[in-house]
């Protein structure tokens, strides 16, 4: 009776999220592409990100999807008072100074979860970045579940879901893929999109070329 309970909760929030999202989007004149890969499980690479309406935008389409998403956060920004909203939000609190290392703790959040799709916005910031941050590619390969490439198109004002890989362990050829989708994507502000790519790859070529050893 319980799980019944709870499945009609679930599915009424839902329900109430996708109508929610309707609304939002009709609003702001965005409509959303794509399809959820089969997967109860997920990496969702967010970008590009250049503005502060990239959440409630993200939010939205997630909605319209009919996907709870998840985002990760510093353990202390969840005090006891506030954090069974961060919670619903799907905030996850991450201690950074365990020595399991951030992309440990996720990789067990997964292990332990029936289904979790983690939203991760690998610029870091809403500023240009030289390279993205490495940590999506790293908690993929470590639980073993696809990265799916979400977007906010602000030139066509499409928002959705596309690329879905599990990552095969050659950065740079899982990276090129990535790439190429993100391409012909603009956000808000195209000039703050940060580089797709990752410094990791630099680093791996130049061992290759030998220029350490210079």
């Amino acid at each position: 009776m319980a799980d019944r309970t709870g499945s009609t909760r679930k599915h009424r929030a839902e329900t109430l999220r996708y109508w929610a999202s309707c609304v939002y989007l009709k609003i702001f004149g965005w409509k959303v592409e794509g399809e959820l890969p089969d997967s109860p499980h997920a990496v969702v690479i967010a970008a590009p990100h250049t503005s502060n309406w990239d959440m409630p935008h993200m939010l939205a389409v997630a909605w319209h999807l009919r996907i709870h998403v998840s985002w990760l956060g510093k353990h202390t920004l969840f005090p006891a008072w506030v954090r069974p909203f961060f919670t619903w939000l799907g905030g996850i609190p991450v201690d950074r100074r365990a020595s399991s290392g951030v992309v440990a703790q996720i990789v067990h959040r997964f292990e332990e979860s029936e289904d979790l799709y983690l939203v991760v916005p690998p610029s870091g910031t809403r500023t240009r970045q030289e390279y993205w941050k490495s940590g999506f590619y790293h908690i993929a390969c470590g639980a073993k579940v696809p990265i799916l490439c979400s977007f906010l198109d602000y030139s066509r004002k499409v928002g959705g879901v596309g690329l879905c890989l599990l990552p095969s362990g050659n950065m740079t050829e899982d990276m090129d893929r990535i790439r190429a989708f993100y391409e012909p994507i603009k956000g808000k502000y195209p000039g703050k999109q940060s580089r797709a790519r990752l410094k990791e790859e630099d680093a791996a070529g130049k061992k290759t070329t030998g220029e350490d050893d210079e």
